[in-house]
């Protein structure tokens, strides 16, 4: 599988330490930037990261900026994604259980890397319920 990865300066750490995860669990990476430290702005690279999806480059995305909430509001304004903000292992299962996410949000200056790596792998090894929330998804992609 591919995974299709984002950040900013502030993200690009906690980026750099999922990714050396993902590794390990036989992922892809696609990685649209940033590629270090230095200043940007992440509307460019959630943007990057939900278009690149969109087309087809990876089968899942993650985005990390300081926060995780400016960077998953930019990777949301792609038609198609649905990515989730999570701050905990729980709201990662839901985000694929009832959202279907197919985009997570990390904040980097708010997550340790052993909180991160534990709600990227909650959220890979969760299945989508369907039922009534597949109308629920198809109602966002429909917006």
């Amino acid at each position: 599988m591919k995974m299709v990865v984002g950040s900013d300066h502030a993200g690009y750490d906690m980026k750099l330490a999922v990714c050396e995860h993902l590794k390990e669990r036989g992922f892809e990476i696609v990685d649209v930037g940033t590629y270090s430290t230095d200043s940007v702005d992440y509307p460019v690279y959630g943007k990057a990261c939900g278009e690149a999806l969109m087309e087809g480059k990876g089968d899942l995305g993650m985005v990390f900026c300081g926060s995780g909430i400016g960077i998953s509001m930019a990777a949301n304004k792609v038609k198609g994604v649905r990515c989730a903000l999570v701050t905990s292992v729980e709201m990662a299962k839901l985000a694929k259980q009832h959202n279907n996410a197919n985009i997570l949000a990390i904040g980097g200056r708010l997550t340790d890397v052993e909180t991160a790596i534990a709600m990227t792998d909650a959220w890979l090894d969760e299945t989508f319920m369907g039922n009534q929330h597949t109308r629920r998804i198809e109602m966002l992609n429909e917006m």
